[in-house]
C-alpha cells in the first residue's frame, strides 16, 4: 500500500478594512498550477455558517453564487498562479472572514473526477 501527502500552499493578505460602498481587493497566491484546480472563494460572517462565493480555475472557466454574483467576481493570472477576489460596493453585512481554498476536483478538459480523499 503506498500512502502520499500533498501540501499545497494558499497565501493571502491578513484584516482589511473597508468603509461601506468601497472595493476590496483580496489576492490569494497558491503553490500549484491554477490551470489545474478550482480555487474557491468562501467567507464566514461572526457566528454564522461558510458562505461559498465561487471558484475559478482558468479565465472563462468560474462559477458563481447566483446570490452573490452582482457583487463579486473572481480573475486568475496563471502565470503567477495568482487567484483575485473582487468585491463591489460592500455594505457591512459583508462583514467577514474571506477564504480561498483550493478544490479537490482536478481541472480537466474530460468530465470531472472527485479524488477520495487521502489518495
Amino acid at each position: 500500500m503506498k500512502c502520499s501527502v500533498y501540501s499545497e500552499e494558499l497565501t493571502q493578505p491578513g484584516s482589511m478594512t473597508v468603509r461601506p460602498g468601497q472595493s476590496l481587493t483580496i489576492n490569494c497566491k497558491v503553490s500549484y498550477s491554477v490551470r489545474s484546480y478550482y480555487t474557491a472563494w468562501i467567507r464566514q460572517p461572526a457566528g454564522k455558517a461558510l458562505e461559498w462565493i465561487g471558484r475559478i480555475a482558468t479565465p472563462g472557466d468560474s462559477a458563481h453564487n447566483d446570490k452573490l454574483k452582482h457583487k463579486f467576481s473572481m480573475s486568475s493570472d496563471t502565470g503567477t498562479n495568482t487567484i483575485t477576489l473582487q468585491g463591489q460596493n460592500l455594505q457591512t453585512e459583508d462583514t467577514a472572514v474571506y477564504y480561498c481554498a483550493r478544490d479537490t476536483v482536478i481541472h480537466t478538459n474530460t468530465p470531472i473526477i472527485q479524488k477520495p480523499f487521502g489518495m
